[in-house]
């Protein structure tokens, strides 16, 4: 999967949240101060030659939509903090998440009766 930089990274959210959508729909969801469309479109065209939309004729213009779900996205880059941060170790991350008190020892033993009972 391709890596998207942080705006790229930005512009997928705000498609994830719309759907099928247009460069103008994106920026119209934009706190201001609002980037410039051509920024936007822009942006459009670098995700699309990075697989992550595609799009399909409307009138004068184009519709976007995602290629990819966003939580297909997210596990990409989940893999890629594990091996980068933690070794390639998913025990590693547990054990800080734990170790933290991010996650509790009781939540931990729930975790593993449900994964038993399944």
């Amino acid at each position: 999967m391709n890596r998207l930089t942080a705006k790229e990274e930005e512009v997928m959210e705000l498609i994830w949240q719309a759907g099928p959508c247009t460069p103008k729909e994106i920026q119209a969801l934009y706190p201001t101060p609002t980037p410039h469309i051509n920024t936007i479109a822009t942006m459009f065209q670098s995700l699309e030659r990075k697989s992550f939309l595609t799009h399909r004729t409307a009138g004068r213009g184009y519709i976007y939509e995602p290629k990819i779900k966003k939580e297909d996205y997210g596990r990409g880059k989940l893999k890629l903090f594990v091996n980068k941060y933690f070794g390639n170790s998913y025990m590693n991350v547990v054990s800080t998440l734990v170790s933290e008190e991010e996650v509790s020892r009781e939540e931990l033993l729930e975790f593993i009766n449900k994964l038993k009972s399944e």
